[in-house]
């Protein structure tokens, strides 16, 4: 229709169908764009923007969590050809956090628990050219319906570290809040702009606009990016199947 587009994650299925677009847009001189919020969700921007500005210096190491309870109102959630299961569905915020930090892995090993041919559970190592980078990942899907919800990770720079973790119980909310830990001893606790729950959705749609508007696109909104995440989550599932590193 010689339209823009913003695509609500994941961007597709597997690399080929991500490439297809990518192609396509690029064949009609159209943006394609990720709608992953995330990277403008409270504490993930912030660091997100603590990394691009290299306030800390580079991030080194990281370690990324997301896990969920069964997700029974979602049919066919592991059909690796409708929903794609955990890394599609789930995971793929933190392998597309991660590539906006770190680039793109070199390779990647993945230790899983499957379901129906795709990973239900998994913990991650993620190789990357540079060898003092180094990240870890653990995501999926957890029968403890006590906690329908969490996710957190732990990003040490050359500087400082940060940590933060959120878990939604059926009780309430237990948070570990943002902090940034420092090579003085002292930990401090930054001051997040004033949000709701829809604050990170406006900002991603007003950073949409401003992308079709200059041609320049937001990182966090490339559908490139996008893809690289999608083409990680790949990779962890082949080597959850090889028992290998996968080269991504």
């Amino acid at each position: 229709a010689g339209k823009h587009v913003l695509c609500e994650k994941p961007l597709g299925l597997n690399t080929a169908d991500c490439d297809r677009i990518l192609s396509t847009a690029a064949k009609v001189g159209k943006q394609v764009l990720a709608a992953q919020v995330l990277p403008y969700m409270g504490e993930f921007r912030y660091a997100y923007q603590v990394a691009q500005a290299k306030k800390y210096g580079p991030p080194l190491r990281g370690h990324f969590k997301r896990v969920i309870s069964p997700p029974d109102w979602i049919p066919d959630f592991y059909d690796a050809k409708k929903v794609g299961g955990p890394l599609i569905d789930l995971h793929v915020h933190d392998t597309h956090f991660v590539r906006l930090l770190f680039g793109m892995p070199r390779r990647v090993m993945c230790s899983a628990e499957m379901r129906e041919g795709v990973v239900k559970y998994c913990y991650s190592l993620m190789e990357f050219a540079d060898p003092g980078i180094v990240v870890g990942t653990s995501s999926g899907v957890s029968e403890q319906t006590a906690r329908p919800f969490c996710h957190g990770f732990e990003i040490q720079f050359e500087k400082a570290a940060m940590q933060f973790e959120l878990s939604a119980l059926t009780d309430g909310a237990d948070v570990l809040p943002l902090k940034v830990l420092g090579q003085d001893g002292r930990a401090s606790v930054p001051e997040l702009p004033a949000s709701d729950e829809v604050s990170a959705f406006v900002a991603e749609i007003d950073d949409c606009v401003a992308s079709i508007q200059s041609g320049k696109v937001e990182p966090r909104l490339s559908g490139e990016i996008a893809r690289d995440a999608i083409h990680i989550c790949q990779c962890l599932q082949q080597s959850a199947e090889s028992g290998n590193w996968v080269d991504c």
